[in-house]
């Protein structure tokens, strides 16, 4: 099993919400890095995550001939041990060598799939890096891949024997964001699109 490092590429001018109203340009970073913290456009992947957000998923298995729907919610905290910056908002070089966070996601809701009808949840942990990006883990620890929304949009992959699975990120306001993953192998061929809305009164802005 292998993970691949991510890359970004342009994204929508945005503001607020730890978003730098700017919109960068070019696309790739050098060698698949994330970007610097004064080139970002959103200052943290978690601050961006962190709190509750409605999710609807559509899903396409082609090899099937099947869609569904999950419908439900997701939410982003801190793990136990671990916390935010005092006061919030983009971090000087030196608080942000000593701040790395990590949070923790579960996602529950009602999945309408082919003949199935009935409960779904996952959990993932997101692990802060120092840059402003995240390593993205299965609950269970082992390692998936690496998010970095600094310029409002990353794609990324991951590789599990002969299956390939590809996602993107795109942070389309402030409080709406999409994801999407689309799997192929041997025996698989289909993607999921999710769109997340942050619900009222979730998380906490930088000043």
């Amino acid at each position: 099993m292998t993970v691949s490092a991510g890359h970004s590429v342009p994204g929508d001018g945005l503001s607020g919400h730890g978003l730098r109203g700017r919109q960068l340009q070019g696309g790739e970073q050098a060698g698949g890095q994330p970007q610097g913290r004064a080139d970002r456009l959103v200052a943290d992947t978690l601050e961006l995550l962190l709190g509750r957000w409605r999710l609807d998923r559509r899903l396409t298995d082609r090899r099937a001939g099947v869609t569904g729907r999950f419908t439900g919610e997701g939410q982003f905290v801190p793990a136990p041990g671990t916390g935010r910056r005092a006061g919030g908002g983009a971090a000087t070089e030196d608080a942000a060598s000593r701040w790395c966070a990590e949070l923790r996601y579960a996602e529950h809701g009602e999945l309408l799939f082919g003949d199935y009808a009935g409960t779904a949840s996952r959990a993932l942990i997101y692990r802060g890096r120092p840059d402003g990006s995240a390593d993205v883990r299965f609950g269970d620890g082992r390692e998936f891949y690496r998010l970095d929304l600094g310029s409002g949009c990353w794609q990324a992959g991951h590789s599990c024997g002969r299956d390939r699975y590809a996602v993107s990120w795109r942070v389309l306001a402030e409080n709406l964001l999409r994801e999407h993953w689309t799997a192929t192998g041997p025996g698989k061929d289909y993607e999921t699109v999710t769109t997340l809305s942050r619900l009222p009164g979730s998380g906490r802005l930088a000043p």
